[in-house]
């Protein structure tokens, strides 16, 4: 197989989790440019329309589907409709996750609750159910979205971290137990993007100064910037590359 045969997904079914906006929806459309076949999953359907738009344009099967990470329910559910549908999976990204932003002495349960289920509880269970199915096929990919918290604490955002310092070391866990069963589990972790998810630091003059002072690419990174780091994780080219944490930040971690 050559080089540029490698990287292609042709005929791969990709499931990404939170692939309504943002970076999910970045990296469903790579993998499907690649060729994968993609499982787009988000809490209200009616919100994957642009997705789904883009992803039309391109020759591969897209299948819709309404999914709260944090249910077991929605998730056994999900897991059946997509073996009914492709009966297989060959990549995971679980990409779906929230923040909520207080000073951590006036932190609520329920906002550190819902964090670490949407960001941390939902990557193994997703991981889990598709380990057991990569597993009996002696084959996969699961990509995890870790965040430049992986690394350092953040401010006012204890779950958050908490959580990415979790998707980390459970990517590294998975990695460790299944690279036996030719499983390779990686994460991305991207650096500052502008998304919902970061809205709080885009409307903040101050704090959007100090951060993009530190960016060496002199700029705030966009889905499109994902496409590429997804795409070789997800293929043929990354078969020797596990438990590792990708940094996409623009040069943030070395400056």
């Amino acid at each position: 197989m050559g080089i540029f045969e490698k990287f292609s997904l042709a005929g791969k079914v990709a499931v990404v989790t939170g692939a309504s906006r943002g970076l999910g929806q970045g990296i469903a459309i790579g993998l499907a440019e690649a060729g994968a076949n993609i499982v787009a999953l988000s809490t209200n359907l009616s919100n994957l329309g642009p997705t789904l738009d883009q992803i039309s344009r391109i020759n591969v099967t897209v299948l819709p589907l309404t999914c709260d990470v944090t249910s077991d329910e929605h998730v056994s559910a999900v897991f059946a409709k997509i073996m009914q549908e492709f009966g297989t999976i060959d990549i995971l990204v679980n990409n779906a996750g929230t923040t909520r932003r207080a000073p951590a002495q006036d932190y609520s349960d329920e906002d550190w609750n819902i964090v670490i289920d949407t960001n941390l509880n939902a990557v193994f269970k997703f991981s889990r159910a598709a380990g057991r199915l990569m597993i009996e096929k002696k084959r996969g990919k699961i990509i995890n979205i870790a965040s430049l918290l992986s690394f350092s604490g953040g401010i006012t955002v204890p779950a958050y971290a908490a959580s990415k310092g979790g998707v980390m070391q459970l990517t590294k866990a998975l990695a460790n137990e299944w690279a036996q069963h030719n499983i390779q589990v990686n994460a991305i972790a991207p650096g500052y993007f502008a998304t919902d998810t970061t809205k709080a630091l885009l409307d903040d003059p101050e704090r959007f100064s100090e951060i993009s002072r530190r960016i060496p690419t002199g700029r705030w990174g966009n889905p499109e910037d994902l496409k590429g780091a997804a795409v070789f994780l997800a293929s043929d080219a990354s078969d020797y590359v596990n438990g590792h944490i990708l940094v996409v930040d623009g040069g943030w971690m070395a400056r």
